[in-house]
C-alpha cells in the first residue's frame, strides 16, 4: 500500500474515532501505535511509544504547565478574581457600556493568571454576567462580551495552548508568549472600541451605573483599586524577571505559583477546601495535557516516517499549483471548520504533524504561525453551529438566555477577530516585534 494511502487511512480513522466520542488522546495514541506496529513490527511499534514518553519527560519547559494552572486556580478559588471585577465595577461604571469594558479588562487579567479560556468563561459567567443583566445590559451584548473576552485566554501569556504548540513545533515558549502579547491586547482594545461605540449609538445596550452606586468614598475606591490590582502585581512579579533574563521560564512559573499562594494566605483565603480544589484541578488538567502531548508526539513520529508532509506539500504546490499564501489561508479555514466540533488542543494535535512542517517548508515563521493558529482557534470557538464557547456559555448562562441569543451575540465579535487575524497576517511584525526586541533576533 502506498505511504500516502496509509497516511490518509490513519487520519480518517482518527477523525472517525473522535466523531464517535472517544477521548482525544485515546484516539490519536491508538491510531499511532497500531500504525507503528503494522508498519515496523513489534519492536518498532513499542519503541515509538516509549521514545515519545521519554521525549515528553525530558522536556524541561513542560514544568511550567502545572505551575501556571495552579496559579490560576488559586486566584480563582480564593475569590481574588472577584475583587478584580469589583474594582472595574466601581471605577468604570459611569461610562456607557463601562461594565462590559471592565469585563473585557477582567478577562485579559484572568488570561494572564490562568492561560485557559475555560477559566475566563467560568469566572465571567458566574461573576460578571449576573451583575450585567441585573443592571439592565442587553443580554446579547453581555453574552458576546464574555465569550469574546474568555477566548483571549489562549492568546495572552501564559497561554497553555502556546506551551503545547511550542512542544509540537519545537519552538521557544518564551518567544511564543511574547508574540501573543501585542495581538492579544490589540484584540482586547478592538473589543472595547466596539463596545464603547455601540453603547454610545444605542445607550440602552449598556447603561451607565446610577450615581448612588458610584458615589462611594475615595478611600473605599482606593482600597478596591489595591485589591483589584493584586493579580496584576502577581503577574508582574512573575514576568518581569523572565523578560529581563534574570530567571528561566520554569523559575518564573514557580515564582508566579508561589506568589499567588502567598497572596491567598495573607488575605486569609487559603482554606483547606481552596487548596484541595486547586491541587485537584491542576493535577487533572496537567495529566490531560500530558496524555495529549504524548499521543501527538507518537502520531507525528509515524507521519514523519511515512513522509506524509512531503506528499501533502507536493500535492498543494506541484499538482494543484497553489501559492504559499493560498495554502496558508486554506489551513486557517480548515481550523475554523474543525473548531465547530473540536477544542483547540484536539485541533492542534490532529493537524500539527501535517501543518507545522508544511508551514516551515513554505518559508513562513513558525512563531508567527503559532499566533495565527491561536487567533483562528478563538474564531472557531465562537463559530456556529457547534463552536466550543457557544455550548460552554449555554451551560453556564441563566434560562432567559437562549441558544439563539448566544448565536446572535457573537457575530460582531467574530468579525472583529477576523479583522485582527487579517492584520496579523498582513503585518507579521505585530506578533514578531516584541520577541525580536526582547531576544535580540
Amino acid at each position: 500500500m502506498p505511504y500516502e494511502m496509509i497516511a490518509t487511512l490513519m487520519f480518517s480513522t482518527m477523525m472517525l474515532m473522535l466523531l464517535t466520542g472517544q477521548r482525544v488522546f485515546g484516539a490519536i495514541g491508538f491510531v499511532a501505535v497500531v500504525a507503528a506496529l503494522l508498519l515496523w513490527g513489534d519492536r518498532g511499534g513499542y519503541d515509538l511509544g516509549f521514545a515519545a514518553a521519554m521525549k515528553l519527560m525530558k522536556w524541561y519547559p513542560l514544568l511550567t504547565l502545572p505551575m501556571f494552572i495552579f496559579m490560576g486556580y488559586v486566584l480563582s478559588e480564593s475569590k481574588i478574581a472577584d475583587d478584580l471585577y469589583r474594582m472595574f465595577h466601581v471605577w468604570m461604571g459611569g461610562l456607557r457600556g463601562g461594565l462590559a469594558v471592565g469585563t473585557i479588562g477582567l478577562m485579559v487579567l484572568i488570561s494572564a493568571m490562568n492561560g485557559l479560556s475555560v477559566a475566563g468563561m467560568a469566572i465571567g459567567a458566574t461573576i460578571a454576567l449576573p451583575e450585567l443583566l441585573k443592571r439592565g445590559y442587553d443580554k446579547r451584548m453581555v453574552t458576546g462580551v464574555i465569550q469574546a473576552g474568555s477566548s483571549l485566554g489562549i492568546l495572552v501569556p501564559p497561554s497553555v495552548v502556546l506551551v503545547l504548540y511550542a512542544m509540537i513545533a519545537r519552538q521557544p515558549v518564551g518567544q511564543l508568549w511574547l508574540a501573543g502579547v501585542i495581538p492579544g491586547l490589540m484584540m482586547a482594545a478592538m473589543f472595547i472600541i466596539y463596545i464603547v461605540i455601540r453603547c454610545r449609538i444605542n445607550p440602552t445596550l449598556g447603561p451607565a451605573l446610577a450615581a448612588e452606586e458610584r458615589d462611594i468614598p475615595l478611600p473605599e475606591k482606593l482600597r478596591l483599586l489595591r485589591a483589584g490590582l493584586l493579580p496584576v502585581i502577581i503577574f508582574a512579579v512573575m514576568m518581569v524577571p523572565f523578560v529581563n533574563g534574570w530567571t528561566s521560564l520554569v523559575e518564573s512559573s514557580a515564582i508566579g505559583a508561589m506568589a499567588a499562594f502567598l497572596a491567598a494566605v495573607f488575605k486569609g483565603r487559603m482554606t483547606r477546601k481552596v487548596f484541595e480544589n486547586s491541587v485537584r484541578n491542576t493535577l487533572g488538567i496537567t495529566c490531560m495535557f500530558m496524555w495529549i502531548i504524548l499521543a501527538a508526539l507518537a502520531f507525528g513520529a509515524v507521519f514523519d516516517g511515512l513522509g506524509a508532509v512531503k506528499a501533502i506539500e507536493s500535492l498543494f504546490t506541484e499538482r494543484l499549483g497553489l501559492n504559499p499564501w493560498m495554502i496558508l489561508i486554506l489551513m486557517q479555514l480548515s481550523f475554523i471548520l474543525m473548531g465547530t466540533f473540536l477544542d483547540d488542543t484536539a485541533m492542534l494535535v490532529i493537524v500539527a504533524p501535517l501543518y507545522v512542517p508544511l508551514v516551515g517548508a513554505l518559508g513562513f515563521d513558525l512563531i508567527w504561525y503559532g499566533i495565527l493558529y491561536t487567533i483562528t482557534c478563538q474564531i472557531a470557538y465562537m463559530t456556529p453551529p457547534f463552536g466550543y464557547n457557544l455550548f460552554l456559555m449555554r451551560a453556564m448562562a441563566p434560562p432567559e438566555i437562549s441558544i439563539r441569543d448566544i448565536y446572535a451575540s457573537i457575530t460582531p465579535f467574530v468579525l472583529v477577530m477576523v479583522f485582527a487575524l487579517a492584520m496579523v497576517m498582513i503585518f507579521p511584525q505585530i506578533a514578531l516585534w516584541l520577541p525580536e526586541y526582547v531576544y535580540g533576533d
